[in-house]
């Protein structure tokens, strides 16, 4: 089994900066792409950013130029970087990795999301 674990999320105002992280332990073989993921009341859940293994990143229109996704490979943890937070970046953001088990299996994995409000 797996587990991810989240931090980092908070109440902050609009246009300041929050940092999230997240830790990835337990049956780790090889710890694929790693990414964040968020949902706001009443919508459904939405990319906000993914990185590779090998460090390429992807992210949403949304947080292109305000968000920066990383990763440390040594401590099976991802990170986002959030500037510039307007009150629609409101939402709770999950981490999630695809994760290859020492059984051979490949999973996605979800942690358990982090709150992250940013008032106006």
């Amino acid at each position: 089994q797996v587990q991810l674990v989240e931090s980092g999320g908070g109440l902050v105002q609009a246009g300041e900066s929050l940092s999230l992280s997240c830790a990835a332990s337990g049956s780790i073989f090889i710890l694929n792409a790693m990414g964040w993921y968020r949902q706001a009341p009443g919508k459904r859940r939405e990319l906000v950013a993914t990185i590779t293994r090998g460090g390429s990143t992807h992210y949403a229109d949304s947080a292109k130029g305000r968000f920066t996704i990383s990763r440390d490979n040594v401590k099976n943890s991802v990170y986002l970087q959030m500037n510039s937070l307007k009150p629609e970046d409101t939402a709770v953001y999950f981490c999630n990795a695809f994760v290859q088990t020492h059984t051979g299996n490949w999973n996605d994995y979800w942690g358990q999301g982090t709150q992250v409000i940013v008032s106006s």
